[in-house]
């Protein structure tokens, strides 16, 4: 790809025309000046602490919520359900199951555990 140098007083004036760029895009993209559509209602106002406790609430409520459909029917059903206390086994998902052995190696001699039996 063969590039050709421009000068440096036409970077320059690229580099001082970005913001003016960006200044009359901002005003193109103002808001419309429209009336509210017939029928609709005045907009009320809301306080701050309506908006904190609709904003911050609302969640809290919904975590308190998720929390306990989670833990109480665990606690109902007599289980420790503290972190600390917990003795998780090793799962492997998707692994051999208990009972399955492993194929023997096919090192030694004339072994039938399958393979290509490709050689060098």
């Amino acid at each position: 790809m063969i590039t050709h140098a421009t000068s440096a007083p036409a970077r320059h004036a690229v580099r001082a025309s970005l913001p003016t760029a960006a200044l009359g895009l901002a005003f193109l993209a103002g808001p419309a000046h429209a009336d509210a559509a017939e029928g609709w209602g005045t907009v009320q106002e809301i306080d701050t602490l309506q908006a904190l406790l609709l904003l911050a609430g609302v969640p809290i409520i919904l975590f308190v919520l998720i929390t306990a459909a989670v833990y109480l029917p665990a606690i109902a059903r007599g289980e420790d359900v503290s972190p600390a206390n917990e003795d998780v086994e090793d799962h492997w998902l998707g692994g051999p199951r208990p009972g399955t052995k492993e194929l023997t190696s096919g090192d030694a001699g004339r072994s039938e555990t399958g393979g290509a039996r490709g050689s060098w």
